[in-house]
Formats: C-alpha cells, structure tokens, sequence
C-alpha cells in the first residue's frame, strides 16, 4: 500500500501537538519513514524543541504499554494505552454480553 502524502500532510495539520509527540515517540517504530519527516517538520515549525521531543519520550515511556518498541494503542481511541482493565462487552449498548479486556489512555483510564 503506497503512502498518500498529501493525506498525510493535512492529518498532520489538523492534529494537536500532544497526538504529534506522541506519533514522534511512542509510535515512532510502527510509523512509515515519509510520514515520520512530515510530523518531524510539523513539530519543529510549532516550534517544539527536540529537548522537548525527548522530555515527551522520557514521560511517556515508562507508563505506556509496549508490545515490541511500539506503543499499544487505546481501545477507544488513538492515544498511547497506559492500563489494562476488565470490562463489558455490550450488545447495542444496552446488554452486557461478556466481559473483556479493554485498553485505556492516561485521560480515559478507570479510577
């Protein structure tokens, strides 16, 4: 599957600092080397600095959950995944069906 450049460029645009940070280090090693220069250079025109790239990876890396050198990603959206945690599965979201194991980001994470 050949990458769309273009598509890519205005995903990157339209995305927060924080999800390029987190692309740039957590999910660095899943990533397509062309899409990896596109966010590089969208940081670097934010104006992030590459102390701050490495500040980001030092935060984040001990708290995501890794399998390999990629981060996993949440189960309901596209954030680093930090805890596990036993859920319900629902059926048209009204009958619990069967429990099952959900992922969950540093903001959607059960307390």
């Amino acid at each position: 599957m050949e990458l769309n450049v273009e598509r890519v460029k205005k995903n990157v645009a339209a995305s927060t600092t924080e999800d390029l940070l987190d692309r740039a280090t957590v999910f660095r090693n899943g990533m397509e080397p062309a899409a990896l220069m596109i966010i590089d250079a969208e940081l670097q025109r934010r104006g992030v600095t590459p102390d701050e790239i490495h500040t980001h990876w030092e935060t984040k890396r001990a708290d995501v959950l890794m399998v390999g050198d990629v981060a996993r990603r949440r189960s309901f959206c596209d954030r680093p995944a930090v805890v596990r945690g036993w859920g319900w599965h629902w059926f048209w979201g009204r009958v619990p069906l069967f429990p099952r194991l959900f992922l969950y980001c540093d903001i959607h994470r059960r307390r």
